[in-house]
């Protein structure tokens, strides 16, 4: 395993071609976002690219890849996974491609090295603006398509440049994809305020839920399966809803814990500046940045809930 420069990231995508992108499982907006400029700008280059379907993208970001992909990876492709900070975040059906990656493009500090060459910078607030980087070092033409899937890529991981993790190089990236797109309005529309019934209704259904203890900063909320599939979410409808029960006032840290489809646990953990919610995640196995992380367990809901809650009090003195 060996970390490397943008520098030197630049110089391995001049010298392969023939790529298959991969992104990892629940796939967000960010590694969407992240595959599909890295498609077009390695295709503006001359490069022969594509990104490997995804089995589990939604509806609300499938348009990013119209085009790009192919339904598998073949013998001679050179694979690059990016904002894939483990081997368990590629979905089931990637697990073939796990020794195959030559290369991964990552911002997330907690990440685990498990391919031959790496870029990783946690400093970044998104892959995506990783990937804008990479554009400005192999002298790309941002075309208005790779532009808007940067923005996405950006603005979904800074909570619409809400989040901690914004500085000034975040909005040095987003301005420069909003130089070349005419659709920076109609993209934060559609990703930041627009709500389906479903949604709201699910919402409500957590304030009346949720628990809030501690010091009266924490809160923690279990939704089972059943209660989705009564209001009928679906997973456009519950991305970054974890989010939501940390942006009631007072509240530092929030964990919001949901039945998977095999009976295991997702957890998702948001915290403020200066509190860690890696810390949490990694009691369990999980990862991800001070302000947003997640993890998985395979135990009874109420196990999990226990567990994550006590873990949430040990860090939060």
């Amino acid at each position: 395993m060996k970390t490397i420069t943008r520098n030197e990231t630049a110089a391995f995508l001049r010298a392969h071609d023939n790529y298959a992108i991969l992104t990892h499982r629940n796939p967000d907006g960010d590694t969407l976002g992240s595959a599909a400029a890295l498609c077009r700008i390695l295709r503006s280059l001359g490069k022969t690219a594509h990104i490997v379907e995804n089995p589990e993208i939604t509806p609300q970001f499938a348009w990013l890849h119209e085009g790009l992909t192919i339904p598998a990876a073949e013998e001679d492709h050179c694979i690059i996974s990016v904002d894939v900070a483990a081997p368990r975040m590629l979905p089931e059906a990637f697990a073939p491609y796990q020794e195959r990656i030559a290369l991964r493009i990552d911002h997330h500090g907690s990440a685990t090295s498990f391919t031959p060459l790496e870029l990783v910078d946690s400093t970044a607030a998104a892959c995506a603006e990783i990937i804008y980087d990479l554009a400005v070092l192999l002298e790309a033409q941002l075309e208005e398509a790779a532009a808007d899937a940067l923005y996405v890529g950006i603005s979904t991981d800074t909570g619409c440049f809400r989040f901690a993790n914004t500085d000034s190089h975040t909005f040095t990236a987003a301005a420069a994809c909003a130089a070349k797109s005419s659709h920076i309005f109609t993209l934060n529309q559609q990703l930041f305020d627009t709500n389906s019934l479903e949604k709201l209704q699910l919402q409500s259904w957590i304030v009346e839920h949720m628990e809030i203890f501690g010091k009266g900063d924490l809160a923690i909320v279990a939704i089972p399966a059943a209660v989705e599939t009564a209001i009928g979410v679906n997973e456009d409808d519950t991305n970054n809803i974890a989010s939501f029960l940390r942006s009631i006032a007072g509240i530092a840290m929030a964990a919001t814990l949901r039945e998977g489809k095999n009976g295991d646990v997702k957890i998702s953990i948001r915290a403020v500046p200066g509190r860690d919610a890696s810390l949490v995640a990694a009691k369990f196995g999980g990862g991800g940045h001070k302000g947003a992380a997640g993890c998985t367990l395979s135990v009874p809901m109420d196990e999990a809930f226990k567990a994550v809650r006590e873990a949430m009090l040990l860090e939060n003195p």
